[in-house]
């Protein structure tokens, strides 16, 4: 019997190692290849020039050449770098030099649109419309717009050192990084007491800083407001719908679908501001911006002024990547309360067109353009007048 005991838990033994070994050999070891796996593997061992490669490089493109292959525009990838800077924007706080820039490059050069008052690059004596042209002593040309705005952006507390063109002069300044806090929401109260409000995005922070300049306004004497969503990327779903439920009478004020078919329902209780309202949106109000201005002039509560927006009635999440890089997926649709998809229309059609010419364009989006001189809010000045 106790040989018999003996060669039972021997087999037990076995058996259990026996399994261990399976788990193993299924899970670990020998898991299904991907052809993407295979690929990198095949490369990093027999490319010949692989001594000279960046992997890192190598899967970002690869990575990116992915999301982009879905023809989804509204879905990107991020590399380590944008998706750490991803994070700190989404509360309207980044570290860098306070500047904005425009999205494309002139002759090889980042030019630097807006500088924000206080912060770092306008203690250096950068000015808006300066040219950078090398960071670190390496031209922006040679490494492209997205690998220039993450060298530039850094780590706080450190320096880089910029070339700058202005008006045929080449300038070396060194400017420090810093954590910048995002002006989000700007206002004034115009001719005829009418309170504007200008709303950069819907990412944190927008929703409450907006109802504190509408309080403002209405303590100064406003009796009427205009919106400013134009150049306004969109956001967060609960930023606009906390300000649609804020300026809204009780009612849904946004509705969203994923992928899964779940509906998600946004509602605003009684409390309202009741005061006559106009919205200005053009060509690059993204999202939650056109979210915003279609809601609002479907309940018949503001006219819509300007130019035709984007048209984007998806969302997305950003998920994370095991190598810190990330992912912004379209996961889902979003509707206005009656079941209108800006995607599906094309976008928001203005109840007054008001179009302008590029230079004027450009100003309203570098916010250099006095409400006097902009025909845009001078138009929905006439409407809330009418």
């Amino acid at each position: 019997m106790r040989w018999k005991s003996v060669l039972s838990h021997i087999g037990c033994a076995l058996l259990g190692a026996l399994v261990t070994f399976t788990v193993l050999f299924v899970f670990l070891d020998f898991r299904p290849e991907t052809k993407l796996g295979r690929l990198e593997r095949i490369i990093e061992k027999r490319y010949i020039g692989i001594e000279d490669v960046d992997m890192q490089e190598v899967e970002d493109a690869a990575a990116n050449a992915m999301v982009n292959a879905l023809g989804d525009r509204w879905s990107y990838y991020l590399n380590e770098a944008a998706y750490e800077n991803n994070i700190s924007t989404q509360n309207n706080t980044y570290v860098g030099i306070g500047v904005s820039i425009f999205t494309e490059l002139q002759d090889g050069c980042i030019v630097v649109e807006q500088v924000t008052p206080g912060g770092p690059a306008e203690e250096a004596g950068i000015l808006a419309g300066d040219r950078i042209r090398d960071v670190a002593g390496e031209s922006v040309e040679s490494m492209g717009l997205s690998e220039a705005q993450s060298r530039i952006r850094g780590k706080a507390r450190t320096s880089v050192e910029l070339t700058v063109l202005r008006d045929g002069q080449e300038l070396t300044l060194s400017v420090e990084r810093k954590e910048i806090e995002t002006q989000i929401v700007t206002k004034e109260l115009l001719d005829g007491n009418v309170g504007y409000v200008r709303i950069v995005n819907f990412r944190g922070r927008s929703s409450a800083e907006a109802q504190a300049a509408v309080e403002d306004l209405m303590a100064q004497g406003a009796t009427s407001l205009i919106f400013d969503v134009r150049f306004n990327p969109g956001g967060f779903v609960k930023e606009v719908a906390d300000l649609l439920d804020y300026l809204m009478p009780e009612g849904v004020v946004f509705r969203s679908v994923d992928y899964t078919g779940k509906e998600e329902i946004y509602d605003s209780d009684a409390d309202c501001i009741d005061l006559p309202m106009a919205v200005l949106v053009n060509g690059d109000s993204y999202s939650a911006a056109e979210h915003f201005a279609a809601t609002l002039k479907e309940a018949g509560l503001a006219t819509v002024v300007g130019q035709k927006t984007v048209g984007k009635g998806r969302f997305q999440v950003v998920y994370s990547l095991l190598d810190g890089s990330g992912v912004g997926l379209s996961i889902g649709k979003y509707f206005t309360p009656g079941g209108v998809n800006m995607q599906d229309e094309g976008g928001l059609v203005p109840d007054v067109t008001v179009e302008v010419d590029d230079d004027t364009y450009a100003a309203i989006r570098a916010a250099t353009l006095s409400p006097a001189d902009d025909p845009q809010v001078q138009a929905a000045l006439e409407v809330l007048k009418g």
